[in-house]
This record gives structure tokens, sequence and C-alpha cells, in this order.
């Protein structure tokens, strides 16, 4: 036992060196701010002032047409302001490979942080010319900006850290997510933002922090990874690496690189299209698909989302709503940055099928909840309390270990194509969550919750059957892990070498 504490303590002296020699950690506190945390921020944001935005539908309708709108048509406009978000974040998304590609990752998120400025100024002045389609509008533009910076911001600290500590670092993008949704709770209170006349400015907050990037990011260094193996300049990636984690050779990082290189000068950087029809990657495709399906679909995006209207459900009063909700975001974060101290530790498969499995059984006991919320006042409570441990379950498991698990799937010849599918397939799912959501608790009630226990059954089974685990292999070593992979004794790899021999 003392061996074992010594050695962790050990292990924990020599990250905090690595990670306080440079300017790491400032970096992954620029990157956060105005990547993952803006998603966070958007999706919970929109929850506390809903209520005042659907009232400044009303009037707008009427001072526009002299007649009240049907509850059908706010309730649809309201759902466009919601789902919009997501379509900006899908087209934000699909755009990651042109911008990445054509400016470098630094040079790219400093022009995302522009577009999220605009989408501010443009919510902001929607109020003062009573336009609800300036809400839609400027929902796009964050929806633009969260998806291209959430997938840049990602795809950064893949490439900036080293193998021994790299899911720690990626893992900082959940931790920045689940902040940005603690934040947009927090602005949301009615002792701070969350008034009637402050709605527009509760939704431009994030449009600060993208300023702060502006400013500083330039001063900080490009991805190493990128300098390498994009742009052949070692002298470069050496430059960057003693920036970031202080004075060193670095050989064994780049010769990591180095070897990376040479496989990608035999498979040349692909397509959307080429990497969906390439075999030998078909199980990575697979397990980042259902990964995602999993996680979207798992109801934490509707907790996020529509938080207010499931507690209403659950028989909360109006008063204590945001309170909890508040709650919720507190849990999250403090969730997300114990799993970041522990990840490297116990991997990443153990987080997806044990997180999947606890989830399902939460939603389980949340539809029996709901079921009995009239017998007995303590019963909301405890759905309350149950929607807390679903979260503990999600930002402690695959919420936590996704973003490590995506980084570390694809070479770098396959990694742009694979965020782009990521990106698209994340967005267009959290597009449709959001667009029927809201006629689903209305046609299922608290059922509806019985469909996402399912979801979260599939990932466990599928993490627990089929996931290899990829806790410190290079990227190279996980690719071959991938590709050993076989059920029912077959392959995706043996088949192509049997279609070759024909």
């Amino acid at each position: 036992m003392y061996c074992e504490t010594h050695v962790s303590q050990d292990e924990m002296e020599t990250l905090l060196q690595l990670l306080t020699h440079g300017n790491a950690v400032l970096l992954i506190i620029i990157l956060g701010i105005g990547g993952s945390f803006q998603v966070g921020y958007h999706v919970t944001g929109l929850s506390s002032p809903s209520p005042y935005i659907q009232h400044f539908i009303n009037s707008s309708w009427h001072h526009r047409y002299d007649e009240p709108p049907s509850p059908q048509t706010v309730t649809m406009i309201w759902s466009l302001i919601v789902s919009m978000f997501a379509v900006g974040g899908l087209l934000g998304a699909v755009s990651v490979k042109f911008f990445s590609s054509r400016l470098g990752r630094k040079r790219a998120i400093i022009c995302n942080s522009f577009i999220a400025i605009v989408g501010a100024g443009i919510m902001l002045t929607s109020k003062e010319v009573n336009s609800f389609e300036m809400i839609i509008v400027a929902r796009i533009l964050f929806g633009y900006s969260s998806g291209l910076g959430s997938s840049l911001h990602l795809m950064y600290l893949g490439e900036i850290s080293p193998k021994k500590i790299r899911g720690m670092v990626t893992m900082t993008s959940v931790t920045f997510t689940s902040l940005g949704k603690l934040f947009g709770q927090l602005f949301g209170l009615s002792e701070i933002l969350g008034r009637e006349h402050l709605w527009n400015v509760v939704l431009c907050v994030p449009a600060c922090f993208s300023a702060l990037q502006v400013i500083v990011l330039p001063f900080l260094p490009e991805a190493p990874r990128y300098l390498f193996i994009e742009k052949g300049d070692e002298k470069a990636c050496k430059k960057a690496l003693q920036s970031l984690w202080g004075q060193g050779e670095y050989k064994q990082e780049i010769d990591e690189m180095l070897t990376e290189q040479l496989a990608i000068e035999e498979v040349p950087t692909k397509s959307v299209l080429e990497l969906l029809s390439d075999r030998t990657v078909r199980w990575q495709l697979i397990t980042m698909c259902t990964v995602c399906l999993c996680n979207q679909m798992s109801g934490m995006s509707a907790i996020s989302t529509f938080s207010f209207d499931i507690f209403l459900e659950a028989n909360i009063p109006k008063d204590k709503i945001r309170y909890i909700t508040l709650g919720l975001g507190v849990c999250e974060i403090i969730t997300s940055i114990s799993c970041g101290l522990v990840i490297e530790r116990v991997g990443r498969r153990v987080l997806f099928w044990g997180g999947y499995g606890l989830m399902s059984a939460c939603w389980v006991l949340v539809t029996i909840t709901l079921n009995l919320k009239d017998s007995n006042d303590w019963i909301p409570y405890a759905t309350a309390v149950l929607l807390i441990l679903f979260i503990i379950f999600f930002c402690g498991g695959p919420g936590a270990a996704t973003a490590t698990l995506n980084s570390e799937l694809f070479i770098q010849s396959h990694r742009l194509a694979a965020f782009v599918l990521l990106g698209l397939l994340r967005w267009v799912l959290f597009a449709i969550m959001g667009l029927i959501f809201p006629f689903l608790i209305n046609a299922l009630s608290s059922y509806c919750f019985t469909l996402f226990a399912c979801v979260c059954l599939l990932g466990s089974f599928y993490t627990s059957f089929l996931l290899p685990e990829t806790k410190g292999k290079t990227l190279l070593e996980i690719s071959e892990e991938f590709k050993a992979i076989t059920v029912c004794g077959k392959s995706f790899i043996r088949e192509e070498k049997t279609e070759s021999r024909l």
C-alpha cells in the first residue's frame, strides 16, 4: 500500500512539474474558454431565460401582427431557437477541415472567436428592434462558433499533449464544457443576470471570453504535432514543445511523430468519403459513431437544455428549480475534474461501460419516481437526486472519456476527416434532440426517459465487449488494436484481404 501511494505521489509531482514548467496551463485555459466552454454555456444558458424569451416571442408577434400567436406557433419558434444552435454547430463542425488546414490550429481559433463576437452583437440588438428572427440568426452564429471551436479545441489539445498525460490534457475539454454549463446556470440566476430585461445579456456572456482568447492566443505556440507532421518544420515543433512543457530535447515525442509521419506518407490524407470507405479504420468509425450516438441520446443534452421543463414535470416548485440546476452544474464540474485526475490510472474502457450501465439504471428509477410524484412530497426531490447521480455517472464516465478516446482513434492523416464526421453526427443528433424533446415530453410524459435508458444500455454493452483499452498507447498501437477486433471470427481487415486476393 505504501509503495502504491508513494508511486502515485511521485507521478503526481512529475505531472505538476511538467504542467508548470512552460505555458501549457495558460494555453489549456485560453483554448478552453473559447472552445468547449462556449458549447456548455449556450446549452444551459438558454434554460433560465426561456420563460422571458417565450414572452418576448409573444409580445414581438403581437406588436407586429396585432394579435397573439397560437401556443403551437410559440412552441415552434422556441424549438427553432433551441435547435438552430445545433444547425450552426453542424455547419461549424463541417468547416473544421477547411479552416484548420488552411490557417493552422491557432489562427483558425482566433477567426472563430470573431464569429462568436458578431453573434453576440446580433443577440444584443434583437431585443431593441423587437425581432425574434435575430435571436435565431444569433443562435446559428453561436452554434457555428461552438461547433468549429469545440472541434478545434479538442484537436489542438490532442496535438500539444505528450503521450503519458494525453488523457488528462484532452479531458480538460470536458471540464470546460462543464464549467460553461455552470456559468450558464449561474448567470441565469435572478440575483445576477436572470431578470426579464437582461435575458439578451445573459446569452452574450461567452463573447467576453472569446475576446480574451483573441487577445492572448497570438502570444502562445502553435500545435507541435501540426508543425512537424503537416508543415514539416522540426525546429518550430521543438521550439513549441519547449515553450509548452519547459526546456528539453523531447526526442521521444519527436521520434513518435516521425514514425507517424512515415506511416502517413504511405497513407495520404483522407477525405470524409475516403475515410468512410476505408475498411482499415471501420471499427474506429463504428466506435466513434456509437459513442457519439449514445452520448447525445443518453438524455444528458435534454437535462442541460430542458432542465426547467424536466423539473416542472417532476413537480419541483418553480422558485427552487434554478438553484437545483445550479447544483447540477457544480456536481458536473467537480466530477469531470476528479475524473481527469484518475483517467490515466483506471483507463477509458471501464469508464464507458460502467458509466452507461449506471446511467441506464438512473433513467429507469426516474421513470418510476415521476409516475409516483403525487404520492408523497419527497418523491420530486428523489427525482432531483437521481438526476444528480445521472450527471455524476455521465461526467465521471462516458462524458469524461469520450474527448480522450476521440483524440486517440485516428492517426494524423485520418484525423481531420474524422473530426468533420464526428462534428456532423454530434450536431445532427443535438439538433434532433432539441427539436423533438418538447414534443416528446408532451406526448410520452415520464415514459420518454425509458428511451434514454435503452440507449445507455446499448452503449454499456458495446463498450464492454468491443472497445479496446487505449491507455498509454501510441496512435499507431491503438490502430493495430482496432484492426485485431473480430466478431463471429470475422474482421473487416480479413474481408478486405480476401477481396484483394479474389
